[in-house]
Order: C-alpha cells, then structure tokens, then sequence
C-alpha cells in the first residue's frame, strides 16, 4: 500500500532535477541570505528552534502535511471512520489508528487514484481481495474493510492484528496495509489527534471489542504507578505519587527545578513560545534536544513512561498538550494542581496557573504527562 509515499517520492524526484540546474545560483543566495540572517551566531538553542514550541507558530505539519487547517472533506471522512469503528464498538484507540493510515496512503481523501490499482481512502487494490473499485470508494465499506474481522478469504484488518490495542500504533497500521514505507504511519499520530479534535472525535472513547476501559499506552504499559485515571477537560488536576525510572538523571533534582521554575516567575518576558525550551532549562539543561514539545513526548519518550490523559501527575512532571498546531505545548507541574507555563496569562513570560488553563483558555487537548526526561538533552 504505497498510495501517496509513491507521490510524494515521485515529486521529490521531479523537484532536484530542477535543483541540479540551478544549484550554483541558489548556493550563493543560501549563503548570502545565512549571513544576513546570523545563521553563523553559533547559538545553541534558537528562538525558530525550540522557540517554537507553543500555540500560535506557524503549522509545519508532518510528513506530507501541508500545514493548513483540515479540510472539510478530511473532516467529513474523519467522522465516517469514526462512524464505523463506533458501530463496531470499537475503542477511540482503533479510529486514531485508522486516521494515521487514511492520513499516510491518501490524504485522508477518496480518491480514486493510487500506486497500481490502489484507491480509496486507505489505497485499497481489489487485486489484493479488498473488494471491488466501487465498493473501495464507499468510504464506510473501505473502513470496514481496514477494520477487518471478515473471517477467511479477506485481507487481514485491524481487529484480525494479536493485541493491536497494545501495539504501537504505527506497527498496527503497518501490519494491515503491508507497505513498502512502514515507518511513515507513526509520524502522522499528531495530525491524526488535531484532525479527530477539530471532527469532534473522542479517541479516549472505550470499547467492547477486546478494549479496555483503562488508557492503552503504546508498548503494553499501563498508567498505574501515578494513582489516578483519565478524567474530562476541565476536571482538576491532583498530585501523584510516582517515582522516576532509573534512567532518569537531571543536573537538576525536582525540588531544585520546581523552585527555580516559580522563581522564573519574577523573571523578563524570554520564553515566548519556547515551552520545551523552558522545562528543560528548569531541570538544569541547556537544551532539550527536540524540536517540538509534542514529539518529546509522542516520539522521543520511551512509551513506558507516557501516562495518557492521567490526570495525577506527580509534582516536577511535564505535562503535555495538543493545541491544534504542530508544536503543542508543556508545561512543569508544580504540585496542588498547578502548572509553571509560558504564555497563558502574559505573552513570554512564566506564570503559575492552574493546570486546566491549557484546556480552558486555549481549547486544547490534555495528551498526559512523563517524567523530565531528556534523553537528548545538553
């Protein structure tokens, strides 16, 4: 199921053989334009690296993303799938799968067009026993279809994969559609998550088909060591009593960094949009090593230590949001239901606010929180 990977690469070959004749030309001007800008400063940490890092920068999307908000058509398409996995009583879990699939292979589109004889939103090839053209295009079927469980004869669907609810997400998607790219589902979690948030789809939903009502982590943890379980947006936030993993080793130590992220409170406006940039400078680094507040947790924390939409953190934790950009945002938990954070109540500045202001003040979506962990940190 190479569908729009195919594209992409095809594009992309298109476009550096147009470079290959202007290469010289735009050398100079990169460097010109480097100069000009101060790109040769030798700064470690930038304002347009994790400077980004909170609501209101630009959306530069992920793989294939184009940045710009969904469409209605995405939107539209997003609800079917949702449809069918809740007609299913399948869990949210099983539509967010789904959305990172139809993401990758189409766009999240119907269309009829793709690698060999692939359409449809997941790239489905009759040639491969999925159904006919036109059943494929009926985005409902083609759902169904990707879901699976339609016994012998049938490519194998999500609910034929052994313990999908607890396997990444990315390795389910890839075990249905047998692709030539397997690691570019996993990358589309976070466009799937805003696109779910903007369709009003709840992927905490629980299900009946093999689910659980308790939050799955990828990885087959589950959130027990904080105490608590996923409440609504909005409900309070209480202290949790976990301790860090071993691997866990901070120039700083908890206490330290709480104290001297409610210090920063008294401190000039130098934070704007730089949230990722702030908790690890709280914990004694000099920088977290990531772009985006959303990858260090959706992809450079170990899965064992994310505790999804656990409303329990204990007091030093990061604390994460999807804020419909492709940054997101975190934030230092510092205990009694509160949060250390840039920008809520002034723009570039910390303020101490109640955990919920993300939620409430922002619209934004609790992700869950992990321990300080910067395993690519300096």
């Amino acid at each position: 199921m190479k569908g729009q990977a195919v594209l992409n690469a095809a594009a992309g070959v298109a476009g550096r053989a147009m470079g290959l004749k202007v290469g010289a030309v735009g050398s100079v001007v990169f460097l010109i334009a480097l100069v000009l800008l101060g790109s040769f400063s030798g700064s470690g940490e930038s304002a347009a690296g994790e400077g980004s890092n909170c609501p209101g920068n630009a959306d530069v999307g992920d793989i294939g993303d184009t940045g710009l908000p969904p469409s209605q058509d995405q939107i539209t398409n997003a609800k079917i799938i949702d449809g069918v996995a809740a007609k299913r009583k399948l869990p949210g879990r099983a539509t967010l799968i789904a959305l990172m699939t139809a993401l990758q292979e189409s766009g999240l589109r119907n269309i009829d067009y793709g690698d060999r004889d692939s359409v449809g939103l997941f790239q489905q090839r009759p040639s491969a026993g999925w159904g006919t053209v036109q059943q494929i295009m009926n985005p409902e079927y083609s759902a169904n279809a990707f879901f699976g469980g339609r016994g012998a004869g049938h490519p194998r669907g999500l609910v034929d994969v052994k313990d999908w609810q607890v396997k990444p997400l990315g390795v389910v998607a890839q075990t249905v559609q047998v692709s030539a790219f397997p690691a570019l589902y996993a990358p589309r979690e976070g466009q799937a998550r805003t696109i779910a948030r903007k369709a009003g789809i709840d992927l905490g939903r629980s299900g009946e088909s093999g689910s659980s009502t308790a939050p799955v982590i990828d990885g087959g943890s589950s959130c027990t060591d904080g105490g608590g379980t996923p409440g609504k947006p909005g409900e309070p936030f209480h202290d949790g009593n976990a301790s860090w993993p071993a691997q866990v080793k901070n120039p700083r130590s908890t206490a330290d960094a709480i104290a001297w992220a409610k210090r920063e409170v008294n401190g000039g406006p130098d934070w704007l949009r730089m949230c990722l940039a702030f908790t690890a400078r709280s914990y004694g680094w000099g920088f977290s090593g990531t772009p985006y507040a959303i990858d260090h947790y959706q992809k450079v924390m170990p899965a064992s230590m994310r505790h999804d939409r656990d409303r329990n953190p204990p007091p030093g934790a990061l604390m994460y949001w999807d804020t419909g950009s492709r940054a997101g945002h975190v934030a230092v938990y510092v205990g009694d239901g509160k949060i250390a954070s840039n920008d809520i109540k002034r723009a570039g500045y910390i303020d101490v606010v109640p955990a919920t202001d993300p939620e409430t003040k922002w619209g934004a979506e609790y992700l869950g929180w992990s321990p300080p962990y910067y395993p690519k940190g300096g």
